[in-house]
């Protein structure tokens, strides 16, 4: 998804989930998004709520969340999967289902803790991505085995 503007983006996870919730066709992104929103039943009032949350800010000081974020972190585990980039992220995730006790939802919830790490080090030490420090963290959260090289 590549949409830079906030409430652009924001949009999108509306409209995918009304015309979910109005039996519409979907494109390919929209049913992901959707699927998403399905399994965050917390989330769905806000999306059918009115325009003001596209421009509202979640304030971790004052213990916020932003949904919008967790979403999307759930959207980057599923298109990291699919294109199993970086490479061993796909086996990292048949193993971790295991540890999951085939609980999907949780697995995606400890590769998103790996992925928000790995962001907040890009920010604060002014890095590029490090997929060997990655996987290192989603094979901690049990992940296991080796990732190739």
């Amino acid at each position: 998804m590549l949409i830079q503007d906030r409430a652009q983006l924001r949009r999108a996870y509306v409209d995918a989930w009304q015309k979910a919730r109005d039996n519409q066709p979907l494109e390919p992104l929209e049913r992901q998004i959707a699927e998403v929103i399905r399994r965050h039943p917390e989330y769905q009032p806000l999306l059918e709520a009115d325009e003001d949350m596209l421009d509202r800010d979640w304030l971790p000081e004052q213990g916020e969340s932003n949904p919008f974020l967790h979403m999307g972190l759930h959207l980057a585990v599923l298109d990291q999967l699919t294109t199993d980039r970086p490479p061993g992220i796909r086996k990292c995730w048949q193993r971790m289902l295991k540890t999951c006790l085939g609980d999907v939802h949780e697995a995606e919830h400890r590769i998103m803790a790996c992925i928000a790490e790995e962001m907040w080090k890009i920010q604060h030490d002014r890095r590029d991505f490090d997929a060997k420090a990655y996987l290192k963290c989603v094979k901690k959260q049990g992940g296991g085995g080796r990732a190739r090289d």
